[in-house]
């Protein structure tokens, strides 16, 4: 390990090694990467713990965007990550996103969507109740007003494969990856300099990237800064049910979509069982190891998917866990680039549950602001930290 690199990242997980992936596999990017890593079993990380799924369906163009290469990626990632002739299976189960509108403001909100969707070329589609029944048979449609339905390019994958395929081929390409916590940052003007680490070792910098998840503002206060993300909790369930609708579906070979019911409740095909969660309703900032279910939310889930369905009045509880959302409290979207000073201080945070669809983008765009100081690809500049100290939210109205 050297006592200084061009690039350190802290956190190990998808968005740093997906950062560190597109800078070592850059032809125009000569320099040295390291990424530090607290924890080597990644087993409370947002990623491990992640649904793991990938959607175009968004209300901003740029969204869309980084959805659509973010399928894309996924779709190529066995042959783009190959290492010595083993190429990582991330078993992308393209089931499509079934969004549900039982209101007059939710079926508005839906076909404003569609528009941006479809003039970005996203293979989604608007469905009246009569349509979504003869897709759908299992569905209860008579509160529903309209549905919008991800015909392709949208499902759900492995999030450790991607983490693990990211990390495997940085490594090959030369990033060093090191077991260690930062902190503290010692600065010089308006340039990180250094990162010091509970080891005792201090390592020399270039520019720093945030990419620690959760504790994205942690990482930030060592420099001096401010990001307004904190860690939120999802819970997930996995049930069974005594008749699987699973295959009754007349589109897309029968197979199943991630339903978003207009209760905010969610449920996809996971094999023969399914996964469930929810949208809270308190949703306080929690600890960072809250690693605890909420429980009552299965009932909630439970009633909310027995009406939308019977195929779901009769279910099993399988197994549950809890993971952290990076959580931006000002317009729940990723914060990337430079700060507005400390401009050697990197970003990539926030994402409120979008890391792992959107780390090829976003791992594609950090490298390019530190190649050429600019993007170069896809513009993400809307999403920088200028919004942050203007106060001035980038708003997504598609959230989940």
């Amino acid at each position: 390990m050297n006592k200084s690199y061009d690039v350190v990242i802290i956190g190990g997980a998808v968005i740093g090694s997906a950062v560190a992936y597109f800078l070592k596999n850059n032809p125009d990017f000569d320099g040295s990467v390291l990424i530090i890593e607290k924890d080597p079993t990644f087993a409370t990380a947002s990623t491990s713990l992640s649904s793991s799924a990938i959607r175009n369906q968004f209300s901003n163009p740029v969204n869309v965007k980084i959805g659509q290469f973010g399928t894309q990626f996924i779709r190529e990632f066995g042959d783009i990550m190959e290492v010595d002739g083993e190429k990582p299976e991330l078993n992308f189960h393209e089931g499509g996103y079934l969004f549900l509108a039982s209101t007059d403001e939710q079926a508005q909100i839906l076909r404003e969507n569609h528009v941006v969707q479809r003039e970005q070329g996203a293979d989604v589609v608007l469905w009246n109740p009569d349509q979504i029944k003869e897709a759908f048979p299992h569905i209860n449609v008579e509160d529903l007003q309209l549905a919008s339905y991800g015909q392709s390019g949208e499902g759900w994958f492995s999030n450790t494969g991607l983490m693990n395929g990211y990390r495997k081929k940085a490594r090959a390409m030369g990033a060093d990856y090191l077991i260690d916590t930062v902190t503290g940052m010692t600065r010089e003007g308006n340039r990180v300099t250094s990162v010091t680490l509970q080891s005792g070792e201090e390592i020399g910098c270039g520019t720093v990237i945030n990419a620690s998840g959760p504790r994205a503002a942690v990482t930030a206060r060592m420099a001096g800064l401010d990001i307004p993300v904190e860690p939120r909790k999802r819970s997930l369930f996995v049930f069974d049910c005594a008749q699987t609708p699973e295959g009754s579906a007349t589109v897309n070979g029968g197979k199943l979509p991630l339903m978003i019911d207009p209760s905010g409740s969610f449920c996809r095909p996971e094999g023969s069982l399914f996964l469930a969660g929810t949208v809270p309703e308190e949703d306080p900032a929690v600890d960072w190891d809250d690693f605890e279910p909420r429980h009552d939310e299965f009932e909630r889930i439970w009633m909310d998917l027995a009406t939308r369905s019977s195929s779901f009045e009769a279910i099993k509880l399988k197994n549950f866990w809890a993971g952290h959302y990076a959580f931006n409290t000002l317009d729940h979207n990723v914060i990337v680039g430079p700060h507005t000073e400390v401009r050697n201080f990197i970003f990539a945070n926030g994402f409120s549950g979008h890391g792992l669809q959107q780390s090829p983008a976003i791992g594609r765009g950090v490298a390019e602001l530190i190649t050429y100081g600019g993007f170069r690809t896809l513009d993400l500049s809307q999403l920088g930290y200028e919004r942050v100290l203007a106060g001035e939210p980038f708003t997504e109205k598609a959230v989940i």
